[in-house]
């Protein structure tokens, strides 16, 4: 257990601009027991030479991942409708599909941009909920696709699409010059990028709230610092030279302020750094060791990990009267805490006792219920994403570090495996627009 937590504070400080040659790609372990069923007709190309991906099946892919949809495969479609006219219902009734999106795709050859036309319907009503043309570059297909993806999603569930978020993910491959990269790519694994590597390691990535700048770990200084980068020039700063540990950088909800772990004063304690003055105040201030901060929705609180009731557990103190109080009391382990938006449910990395493995899981503070998410073992650094939908984390497959998703409700699974190398410390982007 004590291993456990030591091992966790020093992931958080760092001990364990080019496009990535591997990808993430998503396996469903998972999925609701009645899918929703959905058409997702081939969209029709009406300009010149060869698109270099299909929206349609970004699309699909896209909503079987949630494990919420099943597609209809284009072989089993009666017909292949373009826009409204040509859609004959009963087809897509007899496919028992409850949904039906079509639409084309055209480019003037004297232009460089492509119109995206699309129409989504509800099958069983015979209506057409929603449609428009969308206008891009060829290299934003990708990013149109996840567009409509949200749209057609919240449009069925009634949840805002993720599809056009971020993921950030750690990799190590020791076979590489530069063994330690922090990569950015789709949700879906698509488009990584390299955002930094070297030859020491990176950990702790956090985003800020508007998706701009992200906070992370690098021992390149030959010992952990934190660092900030603007994510669009690549520009980045560092924002600590202390001896000692400094780790665990997270935003808080106005972008202003920088929680972090420091022991530049001896032991590891919570700080707070102001991004506009540089000027840096110590939060907590006890002999255990205080780690793993995150913040309360409204930004009046940190949550953090305490050793100081013997066994790592979750603490919160008040910003402006620095009351501490101890939340999590059932389990001799849990850490890493993340609040969802609703201020009363937590997600927490779990373990009842010690011959237990460590789970995601939900933590309701009202209640005081802890709900086990996953099965499977050695899980940590979960990051939630921000339409509070899914959860990512890292885990275990082997000897390699995998990426794993999970949903708040626990009904559906999916892996993120890398091709190649271990990935870890995954951070889920908030929305991009």
């Amino acid at each position: 257990m004590i291993i456990r937590f030591y091992r966790s504070l020093l992931l958080c400080c760092g001990l364990f601009p080019a496009y990535a040659n591997a990808q993430l790609n998503i396996v469903i372990t998972q999925g609701v027991d009645n899918p929703v069923p959905i058409a997702v007709v081939p969209f029709e190309w009406e300009g010149f030479g060869v698109l270099g991906e299909d929206i349609d099946e970004v699309i699909s892919n896209n909503l079987r991942n949630t494990g919420e949809f099943a597609p209809v495969d284009p072989v089993n479609m009666l017909s292949q409708p373009n826009e409204q006219d040509e859609v004959y219902f009963r087809d897509w009734r007899f496919l028992g599909s409850d949904f039906l999106l079509v639409g084309k795709i055209s480019k003037n050859e004297n232009s460089e941009l492509i119109q995206v036309q699309y129409e989504f319907f509800d099958v069983l009503r015979e209506e057409r909920l929603f449609g428009e043309v969308i206008t891009g570059s060829e290299s934003q297909i990708r990013d149109i696709a996840h567009k409509i993806s949200d749209l057609v999603f919240e449009e069925v569930t009634g949840v805002r699409g993720a599809f056009s978020t971020k993921i950030l993910y750690v990799t190590e491959d020791q076979a590489r010059p530069f063994p330690y990269r922090l990569e950015m790519a789709d949700t879906d694994g698509g488009r990584p990028r390299i955002l930094w590597e070297g030859e020491e390691p990176i950990m702790s990535p956090a985003w800020s709230p508007d998706g701009s700048q992200i906070a992370y770990v690098s021992f390149e200084t030959g010992r952990s610092q934190i660092f900030i980068q603007n994510i669009s020039s690549g520009v980045r700063e560092q924002l600590t030279n202390f001896t000692g540990i400094n780790s665990a950088p997270v935003f808080s909800p106005d972008g202003n302020r920088l929680a972090m772990v420091s022991s530049k004063d001896g032991n590891p304690d919570i700080y707070l750094m102001d991004l506009r003055t540089r000027d840096l105040q110590r939060i907590t201030n006890h002999f255990a060791i205080d780690t793993e901060p995150s913040w309360t929705p409204d930004g009046s609180s940190l949550i953090f990990t305490s050793e100081r009731s013997n066994t790592p557990q979750i603490y919160q103190v008040d910003l402006e009267t620095r009351w501490e109080e101890r939340l999590t009391f059932e389990g001799n382990y849990n850490a890493r805490a993340r609040m969802l938006s609703d201020g009363n449910n937590m997600i927490i990395v779990h373990r009842y006792d010690n011959n237990d493995d460590f789970h995601i899981s939900v933590l309701n503070l009202e209640r005081g219920t802890i709900r086990i998410l996953t099965e499977t073992a050695l899980d940590e650094s979960p990051s939630i994403a921000p339409n509070a939908s899914m959860v990512i984390y890292a885990s275990k497959s082997g000897d390699r570090g995998i990426l794993n998703a999970v949903s708040i409700d626990g009904r559906v699974k999916f892996q993120l495996p890398s091709a190649q190398g271990n990935v870890r410390e995954p951070a889920w982007s908030p929305f991009l627009d």
